[in-house]
């Protein structure tokens, strides 16, 4: 097949294959260097340009970046969309390959998701490169070539994970949005010493800090949700017990992301009983998912029943030592948090990604 040939065929079906797609994300990015390269020669306007603060050459990457990452995830669920099934017949790739039907505010959510970690990435490597090179200017036309290939590579890389998006990818993609969105409102936190409180006074007041916190939390909430389809669509469902089975474990992982989007959307300073019903609410599916996951999934592996198991004492041995004043209540929360979120990723993979043509649920 002849160069023409073929990059007629990634413009008719880009979705075809992996080569297409493959392809497809080269083109995107490409498009998306002329476009940033211009954007970026109009508003540097010939002049030399610091690499990180405010009119930074970061800033400009980091804004740039996170609409870009916002946009082009979209448009690979819309290229999705023609995505042919072995079958040859048209398949809505609302679909993926575990079977998990993306609803509007699925992909909005992880759009957004995509976008706030180009932005805080390519911010945090900004100041870690203006540290390294204190004083330093960036020449205006260096400026926008570095510019336009650091904006080409966010688009290539979201394009990728928007296609290819899978139970594994998107458990990866909601722990670096968690850790980068916690680690931004620590960071920016007007308070020094919240950590002496909880987790929780990050996300009192009206300021950045707390910005970051809540909308972190209401956005992750949603991808838990999602995540609760995606581990659960490769379960057994062949009888009734098993259909029951996978529908309370289901029910259970997206009342864990509805209860963590209620405790961003109702901060401590403005509705305290929710806030704090929301919380402990988590806690409490989460262990009682934890105790009868064995039951509800009997075919789940011993070793991840186990771990769970080992999971839940931690957190009792942790809320011990916080009762008897050995721990504060910052750590019981860091480290609870951490279980949980880990024991979804572990879930993930050993729900396992399913081998033949999707179940749609």
């Amino acid at each position: 097949m002849s160069r023409t040939q073929s990059l007629g065929q990634v413009f008719r079906a880009p979705a075809e294959s992996r080569q297409t797609l493959e392809s497809a994300a080269l083109i995107v990015g490409a498009a998306v260097f002329v476009i940033a390269a211009v954007i970026a020669a109009i508003t540097f306007g010939g002049k030399d340009l610091p690499i990180s603060g405010p009119g930074s050459l970061g800033q400009f990457v980091a804004i740039v970046g996170g609409i870009t990452g916002f946009v082009v995830f979209i448009f690979g669920r819309l290229v999705m969309r023609t995505r042919k099934s072995r079958l040859g017949a048209l398949e809505n790739a609302e679909y993926d390959a575990a079977g998990v039907r993306l609803r509007w505010y699925d992909v909005a959510a992880l759009a957004l998701a995509h976008g706030v970690i180009a932005i805080l990435a390519w911010t945090g490597l900004a100041a870690l490169l203006g540290i390294s090179f204190k004083g330093a200017l960036v020449f205006t036309f260096s400026a926008i070539v570095l510019a336009g290939v650091a904006t080409a590579l966010t688009s290539y890389v979201v394009f990728l994970s928007s296609v290819h998006l899978s139970a594994m990818l998107l458990s990866l993609v909601l722990a670096a949005f968690i850790v980068s969105g916690a680690i931004t409102s620590m960071m920016s936190a007007t308070d020094p010493l919240w950590w002496q409180k909880n987790l929780s006074t990050l996300g009192i007041g009206n300021d950045i800090s707390s910005l970051a916190f809540n909308v972190t939390l209401i956005i992750a909430g949603i991808m838990v949700t999602t995540i609760a389809h995606y581990a659960t669509a490769p379960l057994p469902a062949s009888t009734r017990a098993e259909a029951r089975g996978r529908t309370l474990v289901r029910v259970g992982l997206m009342v864990i992301g509805i209860l963590l989007a209620l405790v961003g959307a109702f901060p401590l300073d403005r509705s305290e009983t929710i806030h704090n019903y929301s919380a402990s609410g988590m806690a409490v599916v989460y262990v009682a998912l934890v105790i009868a996951f064995p039951w509800l999934v009997p075919s789940i592996p011993r070793v991840f029943v186990v771990l769970g198991y080992v999971y839940v004492g931690v957190i009792v041995v942790l809320a011990v030592f916080f009762i008897s004043g050995y721990y504060n209540l910052t750590a019981v929360e860091l480290v609870a948090f951490t279980l949980i979120f880990s024991w979804l990723i572990v879930l993930l993979r050993n729900t396992g990604e399913p081998t033949d043509a999707p179940q749609r649920v």
